[in-house]
C-alpha cells in the first residue's frame, strides 16, 4: 500500500471511531457538545493517530487496539488547537480553513469543549483493552499525560508565549518545539510500540524516531507559515512573524530550517533500521512530514 493510501485508510478508521465515541450534538449540554464536534471533525489529517497505528504496525502488532489510545490523542490535540487560537492566546480566526472555534461559540465554550475533549481523552484510556496487560495501560496513560502536562505541550505552550517578540537562543527554541509539538508524537509512537507489544530495543528505536520526526514537523509548520498556501494549509499564513513568534526560520533563516529539517528526517529514518520493512510506513510518514506541501 503507498502512503496515500496507508494514510487515507488511517484517517477513515479513526474518523469512524471519532463518531462513535463523541455524544451526539443533540445530547444535553447540546452547544457543548456541538463544539467539541465542530474541532474535532474539521479536516483534521489525523498524523499522531496515523503514527500510532504505523509504529504498532512496525512492532508487529494488531492496530484495532491502538484505536482508543489513537482516539484519545486526537482530543488532546484537539483541545490544544481550540485553546491555542483562543484571544489569550494566539487569537487566530482560521483553523483548517474553518473560523476556529471560539468564533462560532464564544470564548466560554470554546475553553469548556476544550476542556471536555481532554477529559473524554482520558475517560477513554481508563478503559481495560483485551489483550493489553494493565501495567501497559498504565505506562500509556502516564506517558501521554506527561507529554500533554507541564513538562510536555503545555509547557511548550507556556515558553512559546513568554518568546513573543523576544530574542531567544536555539536551545530555547528547542524547547519549545520539542515540547508544544514533539512531545504529543512522542507519546504517539511509544503508545504505538507498547500497544503492539514491542520490547523495550523496540520502543527505543520509536522513541528516537519520534523525538526526531517530531521537531522535524515543527520546522516545517514554521516554514510553512512563511511560504505556504493560506487556502491549502486553512489557516493564517504569516502569523508567527506578525506576532513575532519564536521560530526556526526567524533564527537560523529559511535556508537552513530546510536543511535541518531533512537531517532530522534522515535521522528518524535512521532510528527505524533494528525494525525492518514492518517499518516501511514510518519511513514514508517522515519523509512526508518534511515534503508536505500543506
Amino acid at each position: 500500500m503507498d502512503l496515500k493510501e496507508y494514510l487515507k485508510e488511517k484517517q477513515m478508521m479513526t474518523e469512524a471511531a471519532l463518531e462513535k465515541i463523541l455524544p451526539e450534538e443533540d445530547l444535553l449540554p447540546s452547544n457543548l457538545h456541538k463544539a467539541m464536534r465542530y474541532s474535532v471533525f474539521a479536516g483534521g489529517k489525523r498524523i499522531r493517530p496515523i503514527l500510532m497505528f504505523a509504529a504498532c504496525e512496525a512492532v508487529g502488532g494488531d492496530v484495532e487496539k491502538a484505536v482508543p489510545a489513537a482516539c484519545a490523542m486526537e482530543l488532546i490535540h484537539t483541545y490544544s488547537l481550540i485553546h491555542d487560537d483562543l484571544p489569550a492566546m494566539d487569537d487566530d480566526d482560521l483553523r483548517r480553513g474553518r473560523p476556529t472555534n471560539h468564533k462560532v461559540f464564544g470564548e466560554a465554550m470554546a475553553i469548556l469543549a476544550g476542556d471536555a475533549l481532554l477529559t473524554e481523552a482520558f475517560i477513554l484510556l481508563s478503559r481495560e483493552i483485551n489483550g493489553v496487560p494493565p501495567e501497559i495501560s498504565r505506562r500509556i496513560t502516564h506517558i501521554i499525560a506527561r507529554c500533554a502536562g507541564s513538562m510536555g505541550m503545555v509547557g511548550g505552550q507556556v515558553v512559546d508565549m513568554e518568546s513573543e517578540g523576544k530574542s531567544i537562543d536555539l536551545p530555547t527554541l528547542e524547547f519549545i518545539h520539542t515540547r508544544k509539538t514533539g512531545a504529543m508524537i512522542l507519546a504517539s509512537v511509544q503508545t504505538g510500540a507498547l500497544l503492539g507489544g514491542g520490547g523495550e530495543d523496540e520502543f527505543e528505536a520509536v522513541s528516537r524516531f519520534g523525538e526526531a520526526a517530531g521537531l522535524a514537523f515543527q520546522i516545517a509548520d514554521d516554514i510553512l507559515d512563511i511560504v505556504g498556501d493560506q487556502e491549502l494549509l486553512g489557516k493564517d499564513i504569516g502569523s508567527d512573524q506578525a506576532r513575532g513568534k519564536a521560530t526556526y526560520p526567524a533564527l537560523i533563516g529559511l535556508k537552513e530550517s530546510r536543511i535541518r529539517a531533512r537531517q532530522l528526517r534522515d535521522l528518524a529514518i535512521e532510528a527505524l533500521m533494528p525494525l525492518g520493512e514492518r517499518a516501511e510506513q514510518l519511513r514514508r510518514i517522515a519523509s512526508y512530514i518534511v515534503d508536505r506541501s500543506f
